[in-house]
């Protein structure tokens, strides 16, 4: 029986990336300092229970953002957790955790399981070739932090790589570089959906070693 609603589990996945503007990063050969600095940024450490060094703006944060995010999901405790892991990852890779979730608003429409038709997995939509290019070929991109990792990392990666032009990284990040449509989505969710007035005071985290 299992074996028979396995493929039944698969199409339904990738089902979920219907309706967001999944993409796919698109492989490119990497000098081996870059690698090696990426593998470093995906290396795994403990994650705090929040990335803010002021509780009171974690609390307000967490309120505001958790009211905005109700309807894709439900579930108060697995909403907290999914948005302090966000905070978290965004501020470690040096990204502002509002275009990290107006990233995943597009990519994946907030579906933890979201398959896209290239094959890219989870909240921010990571091809399976980056765990064999800067992490580990047994990491489950499904998971929560794995996903939220690897995507903050890449992201940023791609910034770098363009000098700080978001639009351009952003088409990186997508596999469509070049087109208006996806950064512009993206771009509109940061300042539409996910703009954000309090303050983000948050604890500077250390690079990975």
């Amino acid at each position: 029986m299992l074996n028979l609603l396995r493929p039944c589990l698969w199409l339904t996945a990738a089902a979920l990336a219907e309706g967001a503007l999944a993409g796919a990063q698109i492989y490119e050969p990497l000098a081996a300092e870059v690698r090696a600095g990426l593998q470093a940024s995906i290396a795994d450490r403990p994650a705090p229970r929040h990335g803010f060094t002021n509780s009171a703006a974690a609390v307000n944060w967490l309120t505001e953002m958790s009211q905005r995010l109700e309807a894709k999901m439900p579930n108060f405790k697995v909403r907290v957790e999914f948005l302090r892991t966000v905070h978290y990852e965004a501020i470690r890779a040096g990204l502002d955790p509002q275009l990290v979730l107006a990233v995943i608003q597009v990519e994946s429409d907030f579906r933890k399981y979201a398959v896209s038709k290239s094959g890219a997995r989870g909240f921010m939509q990571v091809m399976p070739f980056w765990m064999g290019l800067v992490g580990q070929k047994g990491d489950n991109l499904f998971s929560l932090r794995t996903n939220l990792r690897y995507g903050c990392v890449i992201l940023k990666h791609y910034l770098d790589l363009e000098r700080g032009d978001l639009f351009r990284a952003l088409g990186r990040y997508n596999g469509s570089t070049g087109n208006p449509e996806y950064p512009g989505m993206v771009i509109g969710a940061r300042r539409g959906a996910w703009h954000y007035e309090g303050k983000l005071v948050a604890r500077t985290v250390p690079p990975a070693a």
